[in-house]
């Protein structure tokens, strides 16, 4: 992820954003004020979260809160977050004992004692672990991500009824995985873009059962997932999934990632880019015949808010200069890979070179740089391939429907699956539930589902897996911290920004 199995602050660390889940249900907490810790979260939220720094030449970890202390513990088993714990040292380093169920004992490097919470007691002091000494960890992360297997160095795809590890890079929906934690058990279950079940023994299963849910380990810098059976999930044979080996090697180790917007980009004249020719970018290929030729990664440069382009063979758009043409040639990303997206109100876009150069594209369908002017010509239409399933989250929860109502809001522990359809003709969407019905923006701003009546959106990427959403008032969809998901904002800022 952006956040999980990279690597932190200091380039031996590697970091992983979770919650710590207790035997009553109930999340670690770092609070705000007093550096006081206790367990009285009800769902993971900000105070909730911490982030677990793994160094993978011992696997001892250093658990950090959202303030950015670690959590220690002295001789005495007092446990504390504190100014003083800036800084990590022994007494804020711990090792990960597994349980036969997946469930996690942290033990002090130091004293040996293991951590505990109950309610508002959080210590340090027991020799033994016991019932009030294991932990459920829970990923702070989107759902839908990319798996990347450690050894064979390729991600898992959906390919004949299968999730197989063999895609140099994740292209395409069918390379997306969504990864779920159940609160009841707390295991994870992995299910395939078209939302079937990985089983234990490498099938895809309808409904979830004990052989589809697995618990997640961390060794070496990586993750794990163990089955009901004991053995860990695998890449076996061409790169299938499912479990083989009792004891954890490379081939058990995985790692997470957020996954790129995948675009068609459609040019003024109804033809999609394409380097189906070879590394040329052309606009010349018909708009209903997709193939990964005409796909292309948006990734995100936050420190020039610029977006490169990356084909499907690896390489990056790059403007030549002299003839102001565009080819996908570069392995790793120059200044002249990188492009200005400017997003017009109309469901289309102007991309703009390092030249400050608008592209467009000839009669023969090669896309080049024209002038410094906006013009028809320059039009270009972006739409999301790699979403027709699509699960919001705001920086408050996620979004879905209140109970028993047909009015969204955005700060749900549990997410709703949405349906995306886009209009070729004009670049805008139409976002349904996963019964069909639309969503509809009411008089009051809000947003609702209806039978009969839909609302033409337009997203605008603005940085890694996060997007904002205008709504057909002109405003963007943004959210609060009571819930409240409605079309008011003005611009662009972080409650109006949606991880995707």
């Amino acid at each position: 992820m952006a956040e999980n199995g990279v690597n932190g602050h200091q380039s031996n660390l590697l970091q992983w954003k979770v919650g710590f889940m207790n035997k009553k249900k109930k999340y670690l907490t770092a609070e705000s004020f007093g550096f006081k810790v206790n367990t009285s979260g009800a769902a993971l939220k900000k105070k909730q979260i911490w982030s677990i720094e793994q160094d993978p030449a011992d696997d001892s970890v250093y658990i950090r809160s959202c303030q950015g202390r670690y959590m220690t513990s002295d001789k005495y088993g007092k446990v504390s977050v504190d100014v003083e714990a800036e800084e990590k040292g022994l007494n804020e380093k711990y090792q990960v004992v597994y349980s036969a169920d997946g469930r996690w004992a942290l033990k002090q490097q130091i004293s040996g004692n293991y951590f505990r919470g109950l309610e508002e007691k959080v210590e340090c002091f027991d020799k033994n672990p016991g019932e009030e000494n294991w932990w459920c960890i829970q990923l702070y992360a989107h759902p839908q991500i990319h798996l990347r297997n450690v050894n064979r160095k390729r991600y898992a795809h959906l390919q004949d009824d299968e999730l197989v590890c063999s895609e140099l890079i994740p292209w395409g929906s069918d390379a997306l995985v969504v990864l779920d934690f159940d609160e009841d058990d707390g295991k994870y279950t992995l299910k395939s873009c078209d939302g079937r079940f990985l089983s234990c023994d490498g099938t895809l299963e309808n409904d979830a059962s004990e052989k589809t849910k697995f618990s997640m380990e961390v060794h070496c810098g990586a993750i794990s997932f163990k089955d009901c059976n004991g053995r860990y999930l695998s890449a076996v044979g061409k790169g299938t999934l499912k479990s083989k080996n009792t004891k954890v090697s490379k081939d058990e180790l995985f790692t997470i990632e957020d996954s790129h917007p995948q675009c068609q980009i459609i040019s003024h004249n109804d033809k999609s880019v394409s380097v189906k020719q070879g590394q040329d970018v052309t606009a010349n290929q018909p708009l209903e015949e997709i193939e990964d030729t005409e796909i292309f990664q948006m990734e995100y440069n936050k420190e020039s808010n610029t977006w490169a382009f990356r084909a499907c063979n690896g390489k990056y758009w790059s403007l030549q200069e002299g003839p102001g043409t565009v080819e996908a040639k570069q392995a790793e990303p120059t200044k002249n890979s990188f492009f200005n997206i400017d997003w017009n109100d109309n469901g289309t876009v102007g991309i703009q070179g390092v030249d400050g150069k608008y592209l467009s594209n000839k009669p023969t369908g090669i896309v080049y740089s024209t002038g410094t002017t906006f013009e028809d010509c320059n039009k270009f239409r972006i739409r999301i391939v790699n979403r027709p399933l699509l699960i919001l989250k705001s920086e408050f929860g996620y979004v879905g429907t209140k109970p028993k109502e047909n009015q969204y809001i955005c700060n749900k522990t549990k997410y709703d699956i949405l349906q995306v359809e886009y209009d070729n003709k004009n670049g805008f969407y139409t976002i349904k539930n996963k019964d069909g019905k639309n969503w509809y923006v009411g008089d009051d701003n809000m947003v609702y589902l209806d039978e009969s009546n839909s609302s033409k959106f337009q997203f605008q990427f603005c940085g890694l897996s996060m997007m904002a959403i205008r709504a057909p008032n002109g405003r963007y969809l943004c959210g609060e911290q009571n819930g409240l998901f409605k079309a008011t904002a003005e611009e662009i800022n972080a409650t109006s920004k949606w991880e995707f």
